[in-house]
């Protein structure tokens, strides 16, 4: 089946294939590339300017933009930083008369598919955007197979509405559809792991198998067999051969935990292995080959390594192409409710006790707690206190000592409440961001990191039309006193 070129606000009524957005202000090339495009198994639409494809964008799924770099006013390059700001999974393929060496840096940096220069040859057009279209199917199809298979996995733990975690997932996201190294950072217990999993399950390598090694955990003499084998009688005691991590992650995703303390001898075992795909056993003279994504994690500061020498900095130049800093619990507050909920959900299954939410004063002190140990030691309490608790409602009793202080900071409404479940919790986060942003709801949805439509749909589940309705008057009113004054 063929390509339909068709107008924008037509295929709002139709069964969509995938669209392709072609983006050129001259009219016989904007012509020539539908034409050329029109074998393809897709919906083409195409705009005769920039701000046209940008509003196009803002509504619609597309699934490849093909867009001219130079154009008047709005050029391709914000095209393409704004079509990945939309979707990570939009592929953007940049077609110039004026190509240089540094705009083909630039485009690809800020995620572009490719880079074609006119005049191009037609059959290379349709071959990179068939590469580009099943990219994405690819992409599509693995999101929808990690919804079927892993509902239950623990990289739904990696949760939070917060701006910071807002951030960690757009960068999750961005890296999944590039086989590239990732480098993330942040402090134990952070869930630094789950986020290379995420990566790993959002990947083209999702079906191949995902390895993680704490580099701090092996002693430094068997890490080096354990990353890459050894041969038989490579040294006393190694009586057959041995396949190593590299090898038996080949074709998935190596996670490299704590890579801050690898020494500096493994450091160059591994720069080599992540160039160029090849590496030795222990004990053998010939290399092997493999091809492993290798994603990298650190508690500590490697630029303050290497500038202590402890560190390769041509090795974390190498790992650093995208980095991911994991915030500290402390640092999200708003998150915990979050966590609270599912961390009491998934145990409560897991050790067969009926648990239906918990009081206030138990989550208040939770949300005063400072989190040395992060979504780790978040998750140990609330195992600690389902495990001690008799009733249905996780109370006070079941806090751990120096969390069962009593409050001598500022008193917090949280404090005077009486026990809620899960939504009224949820519902009481509601109320009070809609009051804080005087019934904004556009602004108390990015607040609460969901979008407007989620919003309308809990006001009305939770009954708050009339105080978002109040809120609303109070802005205005006070936005009319102000004009009258």
């Amino acid at each position: 089946m063929g390509a339909e070129i068709v107008e924008a606000d037509a295929l709002s009524q139709m069964q969509r294939r995938p669209v392709i957005l072609v983006v050129e202000d001259d009219t016989n090339m904007r012509q020539l590339i539908a034409n050329v495009l029109r074998p393809l198994d897709a919906e083409i639409v195409v705009m005769r300017n920039a701000e046209s494809a940008l509003d196009y964008l803002e509504c619609e799924d597309v699934a490849v933009v093909v867009t001219d770099l130079r154009m008047p006013r709005v050029d391709g390059v914000e095209v393409l930083k704004f079509a990945k700001r939309r979707s990570a999974m939009t592929q953007v393929v940049l077609i110039t008369g004026f190509a240089t060496v540094e705009s083909a840096v630039e485009a690809l940096k800020c995620g572009a598919y490719d880079y074609l220069r006119k005049p191009f040859e037609p059959a290379d057009l349709r071959q990179t955007v068939t590469r580009a279209l099943e990219h994405v199917a690819v992409g599509r199809e693995n999101a929808h197979l990690r919804a079927d298979e892993h509902a239950g996995d623990e990289t739904h733990g990696l949760i939070g509405r917060s701006q910071a975690m807002e951030r960690v997932h757009r960068m999750i996201d961005a890296s999944s559809g590039y086989d590239c190294c990732v480098l993330v950072t942040g402090e134990s217990g952070s869930g630094k792991e789950l986020v290379a999993k995420r990566i790993h399950c959002q990947s083209k390598r999702a079906r191949k198998r995902f390895i993680a090694l704490n580099c701090a955990a092996i002693p430094e003499p068997i890490i080096e067999s354990e990353l890459f084998g050894y041969r038989r009688g490579a040294f006393t005691g190694a009586d057959r051969d041995k396949v190593g991590l590299f090898e038996a992650a080949h074709g998935g995703t190596l996670f490299l935990d704590e890579i801050n303390n690898a020494s500096l001898s493994l450091q160059a075992k591994l720069l080599r292995v992540i160039q160029d795909g090849t590496f030795f056993r222990m004990g053998d003279t010939e290399p092997r080959q493999v091809d492993v994504r290798v994603i990298a994690a650190s508690n500590r500061e490697l630029t303050g390594l290497i500038q202590e020498q402890l560190f390769r900095a041509d090795l974390y130049y190498r790992l650093n192409v995208i980095e991911i800093c994991v915030p500290p619990l402390r640092e999200r507050q708003g998150d915990v409710p979050l966590l609270v909920s599912y961390f009491i959900a998934k145990n409560s299954r897991k050790l067969g006790k009926q648990i239906d939410g918990l009081t206030t004063p138990v989550l208040g002190a939770l949300m005063r707690y400072n989190w040395p140990g992060n979504v780790r030691e978040l998750e140990n309490v609330i195992q600690r206190m389902i495990i001690l608790s008799e009733t249905e409602l996780l109370d006070v009793d079941a806090l751990p000592f120096d969390m069962a202080k009593p409050n001598e900071g500022i008193p917090k409404a949280l404090d005077h409440m009486a026990p809620q479940s899960l939504d009224e919790i949820e519902m009481f986060f509601i109320s009070k961001t809609l009051r804080e942003t005087k019934g904004n709801r556009a602004l108390a949805a990015e607040i609460l990191g969901i979008d407007k439509s989620t919003l309308w749909r809990k006001i009305k589940r939770y009954n708050l039309e009339e105080e978002a309705g109040q809120a609303n008057t109070e802005l205005f009113a006070g936005a009319d006193k102000a004009n009258m004054g």
